[in-house]
């Protein structure tokens, strides 16, 4: 396999980051290298929060790789996806010279995060056609090879339309572009899918880097962990370009606790209600009159087009249901996206919808 470090800014090959207080091994018992203070603040009663913490707590990162299915050493952990995308972008693309293929309608931090980077961004639409928004990967290998791109974003499910990119595609999309680019694959809703993980794409493709995220199926949004897993060279030259101590001491440890088998094992049952209320809600939702299409979805979410959506948007917020207005995004002009909700929950969005088309 090529080395990705090739695809890294060739001026941060060789850097060596920032080594915090943290980063070195080191025995004692009176800590007073990194200008702590001595004593706890009144609120932390047990003195758990003065020290700063691991930056890579290790019974977490090896939770994580266990659960993905990956080494240790091939695994990152920082602030939510976000800011493994940031980083992906920061260490690869050179400024005003590198490029960022991006698959539009889209999660849209892949976007800023270029356009923060000065990197060009160049769009290959999903193509919307009978079996719902799919990615022409062969149009996405074709652009990235000639605008230049460093980095393609495949998300996978896609958000919002729900569409998963196929594993042996990715492969083949990935060989396509060895040594020019890496292609990295978003599964933030990963457990919401048939479609097996790109993790098991490392043995044998070096440019494949995969996000996770503990946001979605595991409930843990606001502690904002996410993963991005890739060869352990790669992340070597990521975790020297991340900013000291992305990792809370509280969050890894109500991620780590999150993750206990018991969790674990309550997660799974709660993916599974989510994908049964999914095929509910979208028959339901397909039968409800002012529904234009319903799209396939293979995450917690479904992409719902309406005769008119700004009817429909307002009818959900006057019944108290908050979902995301898409009007704003390419092809996606008369849509909502819809979260599932709790089986109550999406009672509720059906409630609401019947009683505004019955108002019209």
């Amino acid at each position: 396999m090529s080395d990705p470090v090739d695809l890294v800014r060739e001026d941060l090959r060789g850097f060596a980051g920032y080594k915090s207080a943290r980063s070195e091994v080191l025995c004692g018992d009176v800590w007073l290298n990194a200008n702590e203070s001595a004593w706890a603040n009144p609120a932390d009663r047990q003195g758990l929060n003065r020290r700063y913490p691991d930056p890579q707590p290790q019974a977490l990162c090896e939770r994580l790789a266990r659960l993905y299915g990956c080494q240790p050493a091939q695994l990152l952990m920082g602030r939510g996806s976000d800011e493994a995308i940031d980083l992906l972008v920061r260490a690869l693309c050179v400024p005003g010279r590198d490029a960022v293929v991006v698959t539009p309608p889209v999660f849209g931090m892949y976007a800023v995060s270029a356009r923060l980077q000065d990197a060009r961004i160049v769009e290959v639409p999903l193509v919307d056609g009978k079996d719902g928004f799919a990615a022409d990967l062969d149009a996405i290998g074709r652009a990235a090879r000639e605008q230049g791109a460093k980095i393609v974003f495949l998300c996978s499910p896609s958000n919002p339309a729900g569409s998963t990119v196929p594993l042996d595609g990715i492969a083949r999309l990935a060989a396509s572009l060895a040594g020019q680019a890496l292609v990295v694959v978003d599964e933030a809703y990963g457990e919401f899918a048939d479609e097996p993980s790109a993790v098991s794409l490392l043995e044998t493709q070096a440019n494949i880097a995969v996000l996770r995220t503990l946001s979605k199926a595991h409930a843990l949004a606001a502690a904002r962990i996410g993963t991005v897993i890739a060869d352990a060279r790669l992340i070597d030259v990521l975790r020297r370009c991340q900013a000291p101590y992305p990792v809370p001491a509280p969050c890894a440890e109500i991620a780590l606790a999150g993750l206990s088998d018991a969790a674990l094992a309550r997660t799974r049952e709660r993916v599974a209600l989510v994908r049964s209320e999914r095929t509910r809600l979208h028959a339901r939702l397909q039968a409800t009159p002012g529904v234009r299409r319903v799209y396939p979805s293979q995450g917690n979410y479904l992409l719902v087009r309406f005769d008119d959506a700004e009817a429909a948007f307002h009818a959900l917020l006057t019944a108290g249901v908050v979902v995301r207005d898409q009007r704003a995004a390419p092809q996606l002009g008369d849509a909502l996206r819809i979260t599932i909700g709790s089986p109550d929950q999406n009672d509720r969005v059906l409630s609401a919808l019947r009683s505004q088309e019955a108002a019209a």
